[in-house]
This record gives structure tokens, sequence and C-alpha cells, in this order.
């Protein structure tokens, strides 16, 4: 609701008890509840598509929309986190196999923990900081260092 007022800021992603304590797994749930934040902020597309007009004049407006077609081929129009589960109870524990939003954010970080890869500095930015490393070598009266 704050959002949807006008602030502009999402402080404390990832901190427990007051700040004292950071978790990785917290920081990932977060980062979910901030991404449904923003998209929430973005507001709905208003549009032929979305209006659905066409389907209004063609069923009339006292028809059940749930569950028609168009409503299906509409719903991406939700944010889509990737720790909260919508799924009914009975998906979730065959799927999942009962893993809750901590243990699937757990997993999630494991996953990015393993398979990051980082993209390499620019060559610019490369030389800039050898040359801050060099420049701090021999401020301190260092050997130069291998790398």
């Amino acid at each position: 609701m704050p959002a949807l007022a006008g602030a502009n800021i999402i402080y404390g992603l990832g901190m427990l008890e007051m700040g004292v304590t950071f978790s990785l797994e917290q920081l990932l749930m977060d980062a979910d509840m901030a991404e449904m934040i923003m998209y929430a902020i973005g507001g709905i597309p208003v549009c032929d598509r979305t209006l659905s007009l066409d389907v209004i004049h063609q069923n009339g407006y006292k028809k059940d929309f749930l569950t028609h077609r168009n409503t299906f081929d509409n719903r991406f129009i939700q944010s889509s986190p990737k720790l909260i589960d919508r799924r009914t109870r009975s998906r979730w524990l065959e799927d999942e196999g009962g893993l809750d939003m901590v243990q699937r954010a757990q997993k999630r970080f494991k996953q990015l923990y393993d398979n990051h890869q980082p993209p390499p500095l620019p060559d610019a930015a490369r030389q800039a900081v050898r040359a801050l490393v060099v420049e701090a070598e021999a401020s301190f009266g260092l050997p130069p260092s291998e790398r």
C-alpha cells in the first residue's frame, strides 16, 4: 500500500532482528516481495486485449468470465514470484515434496551460488582497478603483486 501511495524506498531486504542479523534466504524472499511491489505499482495495461470488450459484448455482463478462455489467455497479467507458491496444496505437496518457502529459498540460494558466473570486467575497468592496486602498493612500499 505505501508503494501505491508513492513511497519509493524498500529498506531492509534480508535483515532480521532490526538489522542485527542478515539472512540470505530472507533476502531472496524479500526480493520476491519487492518484485511483486514493483509489478503492482507498474499498473495494469489498459488495451483492447486486457479490457476484453468483445468478450463482454459477446457474453453479456452477467456471465462468468473467470472460466472463459479469454481469462486464461490473459493470465500473463500477474507477477511471477520465484519462491511464493500459488498452486493448490495437493500440487505443492506432489511437485515440491512440501518444501516451505524458507526451504525453497535455501534451495534457490544454493542454485544461485553454485551456478553464478559474474560477467567479466570491461578492459578499461580492469586496467583502472589494476592501476589503483599498483598505486596502493607503491604508496605502502610493497613489492608489486604478481597479478
